[in-house]
């Protein structure tokens, strides 16, 4: 999962702003990358040496565009319905910060890859469509698809709720790992498992200072 988040992190981390939600899918996508590739060019020093800094640059710009509780929603499946709403708050919470804290890790590692944005077939009427790119990679290996996922919310907005690259969702891939965990030790022993990792990721950052 960690290439997955290294290459498509950097392309929906983005600045705050109004005007955003009113942008069309790849307009967000392709804009908002720039802004950041710009960003972390200029402090990836200061990044590096202080994760609290760098998680909430990440955690700011990555709750724009994802609709983390419809992610959860899907990630946990049928077992969704059998959550009690508390259990369901706290999934979201600590898949959103699992998903922050990866995206985090990857922005340090970005080298400047090359990136592709193809055409996009959307109908003005359309509340869902997908952007599709390519990262372009050296030595001549093949480019790597990504594909996000978008759907316009009550606001008018448009939210990512799935990303897929290489044909790997990163829906399906959570769901079928958080399934197996949780037929084994049951919804609170997952929780706490994501709540521990991301802890310890938070650690890991204070100990650079």
């Amino acid at each position: 999962m960690r290439k997955f988040f290294l290459l498509a992190s950097v392309l929906l981390l983005s600045v705050p702003g109004v005007a955003r939600a009113e942008m069309a899918p790849d307009e967000l996508v392709r804009k908002t990358a720039d802004e950041i590739l710009v960003e972390i060019k200029a402090h990836r020093d200061i990044y590096a040496n202080d994760y609290a800094k760098l998680y909430k640059m990440a955690d700011e710009k990555v709750l724009l565009h994802f609709d983390f509780r419809r992610m959860s929603q899907w990630v946990l499946g049928r077992f969704w319905k059998e959550a009690t709403p508390e259990q369901r708050e706290r999934f979201t919470s600590e898949f959103r910060d699992l998903l922050v804290g990866t995206y985090s890790q990857a922005l340090l590692n970005y080298t400047d890859q090359k990136i592709v944005y193809l055409p996009v077939q959307r109908k003005p009427d359309d509340t869902e469509v997908t952007v599709k790119t390519e990262v372009k990679q050296t030595g001549g290996q093949p480019n790597i698809p990504i594909h996000y996922s978008f759907y316009k919310n009550k606001d008018n907005a448009w939210k990512v709720y799935d990303i897929t690259i290489e044909g790997v969702s990163l829906v399906t891939n959570y769901r079928s790992v958080y399934a197996t965990k949780i037929r084994e030790k049951g919804m609170d022993a997952l929780i706490a498992e994501i709540t521990d990792n991301n802890k310890q990721k938070r650690a890991a950052g204070s100990a650079k200072k």
